[in-house]
């Protein structure tokens, strides 16, 4: 059985024109901001919808039933996991990691990067949302094998980054592989919302820049963000609590 994992409702809506072979599995989470909190995966998903403010058998409708179809996968499973580079993205491919390092099932796991956008380029964070069909396609040619090692990484990163052990993210992130290709930079982002000297996170800091330098409506600093701090990869939610603390500190 061939999953392709999309990381979002917004890939999942033009990726059938793609033609591309496999069953479409959608994570649904932003797991980037909010309790992640629980000892095993029921616990784990009551403290989501908790965070979320939603019932829990809607996020169980909505988000769990995707998460399901990796854990009920047959022997033999193919999964390619479409996820961008930026830190959003990534702490969701951590977790689909570790929940695919602990299955018993033989089984190839590919990462598909969005290698068709140049380094350089304003959606190199974020380019799967202006993709079409072909540029998908050289996506999945250019996909990454990983190894029982990478497997095992990425299943050691969602575990540090589930117990805020920020040392323990900056070490493995130390180590170089083709399956995480801009890792440290990632880790570093997430590891400077957290500053151990008490002074305002790189987010926090970064709006109230934008802020002192005129711009000060939500749309305008979110897309003023967006060209500063992209790695982030952080969606309205995400950002709007940002701003209302900034907001409320001036």
């Amino acid at each position: 059985m061939k999953y392709n994992i999309l990381n979002g409702d917004a890939l999942a809506y033009s990726f059938p024109e793609s033609e591309i072979e496999g069953a479409i599995i959608v994570c649904r989470e932003a797991l980037i901001d909010g309790d992640v909190s629980g000892n095993d995966l029921p616990s784990f998903w009551q403290a989501r919808a908790k965070y979320l403010g939603v019932a829990e058998n809607d996020y169980h409708d909505k988000v769990v039933s995707q998460f399901e179809q990796v854990l009920q996968a047959p022997d033999g499973s193919t999964f390619n996991l479409w996820f961008e580079y930026d830190l959003f993205c990534q702490v969701n491919m951590w977790f689909v990691l570790s929940l695919l390092h602990g299955l018993s099932i033989r089984k190839k796991v590919y990462a598909v990067y969005t290698s068709y956008v140049d380094r350089d380029s304003k959606h190199f964070w974020n380019g799967y949302g202006p993709a079409t069909s072909p540029q998908l396609q050289v996506c999945y040619a250019d996909r990454i094998l990983l190894s029982d090692v990478d497997g095992q990484l990425g299943h050691d990163l969602w575990a540090a980054y589930k117990d805020n052990n920020l040392d323990a993210l900056s070490r493995l992130a130390s180590h170089p592989t083709d399956a995480f290709p801009y890792l440290q930079e990632v880790v570093q982002a997430h590891i400077d919302r957290f500053p151990h000297d008490g002074t305002a996170g790189r987010p926090e800091s970064v709006i109230a820049d934008i802020l002192q330098q005129g711009t000060t409506d939500f749309p305008g600093v979110f897309q003023e963000f967006w060209k500063r701090e992209s790695i982030y990869g952080f969606g309205d939610t995400q950002l709007k609590s940002i701003y209302d603390m900034v907001m409320r500190g001036q």
